[in-house]
């Protein structure tokens, strides 16, 4: 990501010809928010002037706090390449801060600066690849989205079996106008299902990118008559969505998880911090997988993750370690899904594998053989447990978490879980149609 000055925006609006600015947010849910202003008002937003009514936003404060700023990253600032060149639009990604000139402690944003100044206080820099996946489906007459996919494709398919291949292009084309690196770009296993991966850069930057990414997805869908989703499972019997997270720590422009001389050339700082994660990841699951509906991609039999283990080989595992080793090593959590804040997501991750780092927590030996081909008995045996089966599991074990609570803060944490156990209780009280299908006529 360039770093931008003040100045530099105030050059780039005037010459690209921008009449409208987005200041753009993400509620605790990672939502994406916006205020839009005219380029006369850009000044006062940058100075960190511009007020909004904080208590109208999802997890946020009370009516009488309300009075929340925002102060803009102007490394974010970039012009929204579908929108006229006459009065062009652009945005920036701001950081949100109280009345009293104070970080607000329930801003996403700032819950990552938090876990990325206490890596860099170890000197670390973490470095994070997302890859995120999402479906394409037909809309109604009425334009409200269907779950009718838009193609019978697979994995890697081509056109003109791929139908999405025009929508997919176009989103990759997009995205590098607004300064993405595009790495790849393929159908994926579901029919309707894709994904575009971009480089990898600093946490805070791929928060920021992560968020743009599903802004700029759903928006060229639309533009071709389709509908993005990322929610993690939208139809039953087939793979769902995830979005995994490759990570590595550098330190001195060195990546730290890389040991040449060290087994599998991982380093001690690399196991420590999947142990880390692996101690955690009950707790974490709660935050990379934060919707109902995200338990029903973790099941068995559909590539989604199920068992807390590690590989350097195989991929049923929760972490994999993929082969690149130098500059490349770098470890992949394959749990979460797209439905997550992006902010959040990165916080714990990076602080559960500091924590593996800092108290020396050591995982398991690697588990190279295929663990859904594995009984019960035998998974016991090796020591390998299960992921959360669902969100109110999930809630339980991030309320025994101190590590994971923490990365979140008092105010996340305690909004986020009186959120989502209403949520869970809107869910839980549901007649759902499998249960009239299944019981109205046998009983």
């Amino acid at each position: 990501m360039p770093r931008l000055s003040n100045d530099d925006v105030r050059s780039l609006a005037k010459e690209l010809g921008v009449k409208f600015i987005r200041l753009q947010f993400t509620d605790i849910f990672g939502v994406l928010k916006n205020v839009s202003i005219t380029v006369e008002q850009l000044d006062k937003a940058l100075a960190g002037e511009l007020m909004f009514d904080g208590s109208s936003i999802e997890g946020f404060v009370r009516i009488e706090e309300s009075d929340m700023y925002l102060r803009p990253d102007p490394s974010t600032f970039v012009v929204f390449p579908w929108k006229p060149r006459d009065g062009a639009v652009a945005r920036l990604i701001c950081d949100v801060y109280t009345a009293d000139g104070e970080p607000f402690i329930g801003d996403p944003r700032y819950v990552l600066r938090r876990a990325v100044q206490e890596a860099a206080a170890m000197g670390y820099t973490m470095n994070v690849g997302p890859e995120a996946e999402f479906f394409l489906f037909h809309v109604d007459d009425d334009g409200r989205p269907t779950t009718i996919t838009h193609d019978r494709a697979g994995y890697f398919d081509l056109t003109p079996v791929d139908l999405g291949e025009n929508a997919r292009r176009d989103m990759v084309l997009t995205l590098e106008q607004m300064g993405f690196e595009i790495e790849a770009s393929h159908h994926e296993v579901a029919p309707g299902q894709h994904e575009i991966d971009f480089k990898y850069s600093d946490a805070l930057d791929i928060a920021d990118k992560v968020v743009t990414f599903k802004f700029v997805v759903r928006t060229i869908a639309q533009r071709h008559g389709l509908h993005a989703t990322f929610m993690p499972k939208p139809i039953f019997g087939i793979a769902g969505s995830g979005m995994h997270l490759n990570q590595s720590l550098m330190k001195n422009g060195t990546n730290c998880f890389y040991d040449p001389d060290a087994p599998m050339q991982l380093s001690q700082e690399a196991l420590c911090y999947i142990g880390g994660l692996m101690r955690h990841i009950p707790a974490i699951t709660a935050i990379t997988n934060p919707t109902v509906n995200s338990y029903k991609r973790l099941v068995s039999g559909y590539e989604a993750p199920v068992y807390v283990a590690w590989s350097a080989r195989n991929r049923s595992p929760l972490i994999r370690v993929p082969a690149k080793r130098g500059q490349s090593t770098r470890i992949e959590l394959r749990s979460p899904d797209p439905s997550c804040n992006p902010y959040l997501a990165l916080a714990v991750c990076l602080r559960a594998g500091l924590d593996g780092i800092k108290n020396r927590i050591m995982p398991p030996p690697p588990c190279d053989r295929n663990i859904y081909e594995m009984t019960a008995a035998e998974r016991e045996e090796l020591g390998i447990g299960s992921l959360p089966a669902d969100l109110d599991q999930a809630m339980r074990a991030l309320e025994q978490d101190e590590v994971v609570r923490d990365a979140l803060g008092p105010h996340v944490y305690e909004r986020f879980m009186a959120a989502k156990r209403i949520e869970w209780d809107r869910y839980r009280i549901q007649v759902h149609p499998w249960e009239i299908e299944e019981y109205l006529s046998k009983f």
